[in-house]
């Protein structure tokens, strides 16, 4: 009896996560630009660490730099947010316009890395404190993130020039 009960309450809960896994993406695939646009994190200064933001890739600082300009932890956090937010962004303007599949896979590969990356500095630092190789990292990651921002300017530009404009602005 105890087995049955257990198997009955290992189903619903797999049935509550599939059902939940469903509904958010239903949501994800039905938001529109502007609610993506206003979910990416601001408060941090992105724009300080390369002076060609978001058109080139690169950073013009040092990995020290980096760690202050972005604000430590706080902006590893809105990076691995964002990250996934223009990931969103990349599949709405391939829902609505042809696009390069080269071009999304670059952008898929991008946020997977930024993703892992900076989850990998926010470990390390809730380990030890921000020390060189969680300053380097941080730094790999911010550089991650100035290139994926670029390819998503060329992609918008490319395929969805409406919608460049608010995505600088956001940025």
């Amino acid at each position: 009896m105890l087995l049955s009960m257990l198997q009955i309450a290992a189903v619903a809960l797999i049935a509550l996560y599939l059902g939940w896994w469903r509904l958010g993406s239903y949501r994800r695939t039905h938001r529109s630009w502007e609610s993506m646009l206003a979910r990416l994190r601001q408060g941090w200064n992105i724009q300080e660490l390369s002076e060609h933001f978001p058109w080139k890739e690169g950073l013009s600082i040092t990995p020290d730099r980096t760690w202050i300009a972005i604000g430590g932890n706080r902006g590893l956090w809105a990076m691995y947010r964002n990250a996934g937010i223009m990931m969103e962004m990349a599949d709405f303007a391939a829902r609505h316009a042809g696009v390069d599949q080269v071009l999304l896979e670059v952008l898929r590969a991008d946020a997977a890395q930024i993703r892992m990356g900076a989850l990998k500095a926010i470990l390390q630092y809730s380990i030890h404190q921000a020390s060189e190789s969680v300053r380097l990292r941080t730094f790999h990651v911010a550089s991650m993130y100035t290139g994926m921002t670029a390819h998503m300017t060329e992609f918008l530009q490319n395929h969805a020039e409406v919608a460049l404009p608010s995505f600088v602005a956001a940025m």
